[in-house]
């Protein structure tokens, strides 16, 4: 156990809500992590008691601080630290991100789906634009 206070990136890294330090880090400088509704640095001191935010799209997690930890602990060992106040909004709408799929994907970035592959073939064949009778012999490409 730790003394008094702990870093809310090393708490974070320590029960397991980040894989690595430097991810529980970033996290926080990006605004990711809030303790009270305020966004805190990485460097952000944790008692015990405090309700830690952390927002993990498409959801924000809520931790109460049960115990401060400096070093990482097993899995089984969390619960000692860590008690999940989640609110259960937060799980549905995490369920019907995964049912509904690619959510977050904008049109036209990454690689196109089958639906899309099949609707850019029809698109781009001659005999759906109205050109049955096109010859290619006929077209000259090195006017292009």
């Amino acid at each position: 156990m730790a003394k008094g206070e702990v870093r809310v990136d090393k708490w974070l890294w320590a029960t397991r809500v980040y894989k690595t330090r430097s991810i529980a880090t970033d996290a926080c400088k990006k605004g990711r992590v809030t303790i009270s509704g305020v966004t805190v640095k990485p460097s952000h001191s944790v008692k015990t008691g405090d309700i830690i935010c952390v927002r993990k799209p498409p959801i924000t997690y809520s931790f109460q601080v049960l115990g401060l930890i400096e070093n990482r602990v097993g899995a089984k060992l969390v619960p000692d630290y860590l008690k999940n106040v989640t609110t259960p909004d937060q799980y549905e709408l995490l369920e019907m991100t995964r049912i509904s799929g690619f959510v977050n994907r904008q049109k036209g970035l990454g690689r196109p789906t089958k639906k899309e592959g099949r609707e850019l073939a029809r698109f781009t064949d001659f005999k759906y634009m109205g050109f049955d009778d096109f010859d290619d012999e006929d077209y000259d490409y090195e006017d292009e």
